[in-house]
């Protein structure tokens, strides 16, 4: 039976597990809250909508209660609260021992391996934001407490980058624009049974999601002045070359769009059809054939049509590893206490898609 003080409802102190030991946390400041203001500007009603005829639009007194949470949230959110582990590894069991009682859990997993520093590194940042992402649409009520708040917490760390570097917010806006699909159909379908912390939580999330995709919106690249050799002066077969080396065809037209040079090159059929036999096999594009006006296959169509019904290669600059003996999930360059006598032959890339496998029971 728990033991109860005077005031049993008192969550207690606020306690981070350091490198020195279990610190405490600072009370509330005025200036988390004035951090905090910002998420009020949106309105305290949210409307979720699926169908034409079906329409649900919250209470003031919800959102109200909504707000209250926000700004603890907030402060919560914005501390180093996140959970500390030394190790940047996980051993992942799926079924209990005598050693090992147990099983290893998504959010544990999601927890344990360090994805606030990996969004720091270029090499991994594509590859976070994809295991988002595919959380996102399927596994979001996998999560705990503590592994949702961790999620978000990185989301946000992700949006702010975004928002300071510029860096690729093609696709932190399609990470959002399907978290938010997520959440509308949870919370207006079978939310209160499924997704773990109260509605009103839930709903105070999803206005900071609108209030993030709205700032993404708003986005005005930066014009950077450089008096020395630019992109355009270059010669022609190192430009090609460039574009040859795209593994996505978004990417290609967003560059095609800076110089003209630059576009009539990005409309080489050679290009595309690489580009089609990189992602996809002979006869899944054999069966999609789209002639040109000149009789030709208009491969740039093609891809774009087997894009719809058949995933594409994903590259990532660096990936989690899974050592096959061990069974420990890891980051390469962290490392892992490895027992094989040559553990470079144990160790198997995972995909953002494998990560997800390997906690499915």
């Amino acid at each position: 039976m728990p033991f109860l003080g005077q005031d049993w409802r008192s969550p207690g102190w606020r306690w981070v597990k350091t490198e020195d030991g279990w610190k405490r946390c600072e009370p509330f400041t005025p200036a988390a809250e004035d951090g905090s203001n910002q998420l009020n500007d949106i309105s305290h009603t949210v409307i979720l909508t699926g169908d034409d005829e079906d329409e649900e639009i919250y209470s003031t007194e919800d959102c109200e209660f909504a707000a209250k949470k926000r700004k603890k949230d907030h402060f919560r959110n914005n501390t180093d609260s996140q959970c500390f582990y030394r190790e940047k590894w996980i051993y992942v069991h799926k079924e209990s021992t005598r050693e090992r009682h147990g099983y290893c859990t998504l959010g544990e997993a999601f927890n344990r391996l360090d994805f606030s520093s990996a969004i720091q590194d270029i090499r991994r940042f594509n590859y976070v934001v994809k295991l988002l992402q595919l959380i996102a649409k399927s596994q979001l009520t996998s999560l705990s407490g503590a592994a949702q708040k961790n999620y978000f917490n990185i989301l946000d760390k992700i949006v702010r980058k975004v928002m300071e570097d510029q860096y690729n917010p093609r696709l932190i806006k399609d990470l959002l624009q399907d978290l938010s699909s997520t959440l509308c159909i949870l919370i207006r379908g079978v939310g209160k049974s499924v997704l773990v912390g109260n509605i009103n939580i839930w709903i105070c999330r999803l206005e900071t999601i609108l209030l993030w995709q709205q700032q993404l919106k708003n986005l005005q690249m930066n014009k950077h002045v450089n008096n020395g050799l630019t992109l355009s002066d270059l010669p022609l077969h190192m430009l090609n070359n460039i574009l040859y080396r795209f593994s996505d065809g978004w990417d290609i037209i967003t560059l095609g769009q800076v110089t003209p040079t630059l576009y009539m090159l990005s409309e080489d059929r050679q290009l595309w059809k690489k580009l089609c036999q990189y992602h996809f096999a002979e006869k899944q594009f054999c069966r999609h054939l789209i002639p040109s006006e000149k009789g030709h296959i208009d491969w740039k169509l093609m891809y774009f049509a087997l894009q719809k019904y058949y995933p594409i290669k994903e590259q990532y600059g660096d990936t989690l590893h899974f050592c096959r003996h061990c069974s420990i999930l890891f980051w390469k360059d962290t490392g892992h206490p490895c027992t094989a006598s040559d553990p470079n032959t144990c160790l198997m890339p995972v995909s953002p898609q494998h990560f997800i496998d390997l906690f499915k029971f």
